[in-house]
């Protein structure tokens, strides 16, 4: 069971009542009481774990469950994994028994059609930087390595006496950034020089 809200405006009365006519034991019952969006419930953490092959997970509605449509076939998924089904009550996903070959049919529909969401996102994503590139911006993470960083590295190597721990934390990268653009001796390397292409030395 899950509510959204804990200040009393939302109670579980009616979840409760519909899982116990259902034939879930009041002691095999879990509660939430916070968004579905929250990765922290520990109610559906300790349902989760009590679960053992050849039980059924049977929840009121299906957003009880999942904060998103991917989120729901990747815990389903688990269940599926562990022999364990899923049986919903009441709402839009109401015909999903995985413990029957018509329930088995419809999730298999919604796994479809979460495939199908990510692929959507992924060619979205695909289109938008290629979208971006074209207008000379260039998508991701900024690099660690700036050209000013690279000049501080090459003239503290350059030193007798550089602790590089204390060089790299100043700099704000790991050594493995460091070295890979710069000689333990402050000679550039080849990654450095493309680093400096475009910029005034």
């Amino acid at each position: 069971m899950r509510v959204s809200k804990a200040d009393g405006s939302q109670v579980l009365d009616l979840q409760r009542d519909a899982l116990i006519v259902a034939g879930v034991l009041e002691r095999n019952i879990y509660s939430d009481m916070a968004s579905g969006k929250q990765d922290n419930r520990p109610g559906m953490e300790s349902c989760l774990k009590a679960l053992r092959a050849g039980d059924t997970l049977v929840v009121w509605k299906l957003d009880r469950l999942g904060r998103s449509l991917h989120h729901l076939v990747n815990v389903v998924q688990q269940l599926t994994d562990q022999n364990i089904g899923l049986r919903v009550l009441t709402g839009q996903g109401a015909a999903i028994d995985t413990t029957t070959a018509a329930g088995k049919l419809v999730f298999g529909i919604f796994a479809a059609l979460a495939e199908f969401e990510r692929e959507l996102i992924r060619e979205r994503t695909i289109a938008g930087l290629a979208a971006a590139r074209a207008r000379g911006r260039n998508g991701g993470r900024k690099p660690k390595m700036t050209p000013a960083k690279l000049r501080l590295a090459q003239a503290a190597l350059g030193e007798r006496g550089t602790i590089v721990a204390d060089l790299c934390e100043e700099l704000g990268i790991s050594s493995q950034t460091l070295y890979r653009h710069v000689s333990p001796t402050g000679e550039l390397r080849p990654s450095g020089e493309r680093i400096f292409k475009g910029t005034k030395r």
